[in-house]
């Protein structure tokens, strides 16, 4: 019998060469619950907005993966003990943080599968996955959870400088071609440090980490919060509702099996059940599209339309302000287009909808980022740095939107 070679090497355009260190790894690598990641696309539909943004989760984790290994070499350099165990569990951990997302991510957390979000998700899958494994996730699941003693080993996987972002900044700012979202994650990294098992960043790194901040608010701006991808993810996140409400009026869609069953079915965390986990790791973003092609052509106004304007980029209008939109700023549009196409305020109300939009790179009331002085003192990166700019980033900004259709501004 053949043994197979579980020590692969994949080439990733980021970082060049990235190690599966060890088989536990390749095995959840090759898990057809992690392979799952590979059809779901990392940054949802912003690829309307920039044509290279097709990278997927599978991606991602195999990035943060990489970077963790890099994050574990430097800290035992400098001295941080780390057991063989600690370090495989911060692998898995790593790895598999995002695989609760689905299809094109956020979308699907508002409208088929309701109040779960994928975090809780990601939780499920481990826990599954640990049966299936013998135990061998359970001091991961304890520090993804932050259960763990040891806290900065939950500050690698999540806070405000994790590798997670780390790795999502420099990949999304790659593939769209934003370049102020560009990092230099190897700096950062080699100026880790842990003093009394907390994650510290040595001071000589704090223009790395000033670099890093405000990327993070100019990706939010220019890629994450860009007008084009949030109109096209609320079209979608509707597109999802409308066919919820006519399979529940007792009409048939046309749509895989797991899409029909989250379609057909009130799914919260209550009866998320194993079953109903396998069904989930069954969708991803080929359900979806293929369900929205067939729909663009189904008999009901609102589900065709909707769908069109998805597969056609052909979107509904944003507007974005400072100022709040009111009730009536938005009633004024939907009675407009009621009358317009003859359809009901209610049909009409898919057309038309207002809300926020927020970006704060940095929060202050969260974990800080501590800079480790000189002097072995230890200070919020807010205090320590003399970038005026930095405080400004606490400070959230909030945007407010208003869609409707062109056709209203055309007439």
């Amino acid at each position: 019998m053949s043994q197979v070679n579980k020590l692969k090497i994949l080439n990733d355009p980021i970082y060049g060469f990235i190690t599966i260190p060890d088989t536990l790894i390749y095995d959840l690598v090759q898990h057809p619950y992690f392979q799952r990641l590979r059809r779901i696309s990392q940054m949802g539909l912003s690829y309307l907005v920039y044509p290279g943004a097709h990278h997927t989760r599978f991606h991602h984790a195999l990035g943060c993966m990489h970077i963790m290994q890099k994050a574990v070499e430097v800290l035992r350099f400098k001295g941080t003990k780390i057991s063989k165990a600690e370090e495989r569990a911060l692998y898995v951990a790593i790895l598999l943080h995002d695989i609760g997302h689905g299809p094109f991510s956020h979308a699907m957390e508002h409208s088929i599968v309701e109040n779960v979000n994928h975090e809780a998700i990601s939780l499920l899958f481990m826990n599954k996955l640990n049966k299936e494994f013998d135990g061998q996730l359970s001091l991961a699941i304890q520090i993804f959870k932050g259960d763990y003693h040891r806290k900065f080993m939950l500050q690698l996987i999540s806070s405000q400088l994790d590798m997670d972002r780390m790795d999502y900044l420099k990949r999304d700012s790659f593939y769209t071609g934003v370049a102020e979202g560009n990092i230099n994650s190897d700096r950062l990294i080699q100026m880790m440090n842990v003093v009394d098992d907390v994650l510290v960043i040595e001071e000589k790194g704090i223009y790395s980490v000033e670099k890093f901040l405000m990327a993070r608010r100019l990706m939010y701006w220019q890629a994450y919060l860009h007008k084009t991808s949030l109109v096209a993810e609320l079209i979608l996140t509707k597109v999802l509702m409308r066919a919820k409400e006519l399979t529940q009026k007792g009409m048939q869609l046309s749509a895989s099996k797991p899409l029909q069953f989250f379609i057909e079915n009130k799914i919260e965390t209550y009866n998320f059940d194993d079953a109903t986990l396998d069904l989930f790791a069954q969708l991803d973003d080929f359900d979806i599209i293929s369900a929205i092609k067939a729909w663009q052509n189904h008999e009901d106004y609102v589900l065709r339309n909707l769908s069109s304007m998805i597969i056609n980029r052909d979107l509904l209008k944003i507007k974005i302000q400072e100022h709040k939109f009111t009730q009536d700023d938005a009633d004024i549009y939907v009675t407009a287009f009621s009358k317009w196409q003859n359809i009901s305020l209610h049909d009409a109300n898919y057309f038309v909808y207002k809300g926020k939009i927020k970006n704060q790179a940095y929060d202050k009331e969260a974990e800080p980022i501590r800079i480790l002085k000189k002097d072995k003192t230890i200070e919020d990166v807010l205090t320590a740095s003399d970038q005026l700019n930095l405080k400004a980033l606490t400070k959230p900004v909030t945007k407010y939107y208003l869609c409707f259709p062109k056709v209203l501004v055309e007439n």
